[in-house]
């Protein structure tokens, strides 16, 4: 498994991502894209911010949150909504956290979702929640969380059982989700920027080298709407990109194609991005 990155790499897309897409099992595909860049260069969050070209966001989140959900857990976390009737297009992510068998071995740390706050128990009086991590039973944990609550736990030994208790991993653990009214306010609150753009630098080895520097504390990528640069979006909010701590970069510096989809630019961004993180300093 691979460690947590030394910075909080974000991503910002659209609500209008999938605007153009008349087809909704296309839709997801789409989406699910998304979804596979951000696990493939581990990315922590994605922010599906509001454009108002296609303000309604709600099948894009919802189609993310799912697919970076252990499939184990699902039925825990989604009722059935038309949001997800396409979900089953979506690639698996296999990410550290999906991958788990059905037996526990003590250090392990895994996702789970608590079931049931404890009545009578012949685990022992301290036993508060039982939590499902994936194994053939649940495991019971001390400490007292809401049921429903989506936890991540680390495996302990205990009397000759397994115990769980509330640990973050220090691995790459997937993304989480959010949304934004704006594109502005998870803008102004990065510590970098980074914006792509066709009117931007073209990134070569130098300027990967510089940009890899500056990869520090909260650092967002942010992707314009199929057919509105970022720019402009900002300019609609009464904003300009002038404001921020930002890089304006052309990721795809001579395509071959007229325009350079959305999903298409996610990739090709982070692969470089990826580049400029591990180039010598």
């Amino acid at each position: 498994m691979v460690e947590e990155r030394s910075y909080r790499l974000g991503i910002a897309i659209p609500s209008s991502l999938t605007v153009e897409t008349a087809d909704p099992k296309l839709r997801a595909y789409k989406v699910g894209q998304i979804a596979r860049a951000a696990a493939l260069f581990r990315v922590s969050e994605i922010v599906v911010y509001r454009d108002r070209q296609q303000p309604d966001a709600r099948e894009i989140v919802a189609l993310l949150r799912y697919a970076e959900t252990p499939q184990y857990l699902r039925r825990h976390l989604f009722g059935k909504t038309a949001l997800l009737r396409y979900a089953g297009v979506l690639p698996p992510l296999r990410m550290p956290h999906h991958m788990v068998t059905p037996s526990l071995e003590e250090g392990q740390y895994r996702e789970g979702v608590v079931q049931r706050h404890n009545g009578l128990t012949d685990v022992g009086s301290d036993v508060s929640v039982w939590v499902d991590v994936g194994a053939t039973s649940p495991v019971p944990m001390a400490e007292s969380v809401p049921v429903g609550t989506r936890i991540t736990v680390r495996i302990y030994s205990r009397d000759g059982l397994f115990w769980c208790t509330p640990e973050q991993s220090r691995y790459y653990w997937g993304y989480r989700t959010t949304t934004s009214p704006s594109l502005h306010r998870p803008c102004a609150g990065a510590d970098l920027a980074l914006i792509t753009s066709v009117e931007g630098e073209g990134m070569e080895a130098g300027s990967l080298s510089l940009l890899g520097e500056r990869l520090a504390g909260n650092v967002l990528v942010v992707f314009g709407s199929p057919d509105r640069g970022v720019g402009s979006i900002l300019k609609d909010e009464g904003h300009s990109i002038s404001e921020y701590s930002s890089v304006v970069a052309n990721m795809v510096p001579n395509q071959g194609t007229a325009t350079v989809r959305t999903e298409e630019a996610v990739y090709a961004t982070l692969a470089l991005l990826n580049v400029a993180d591990i180039s010598p300093r």
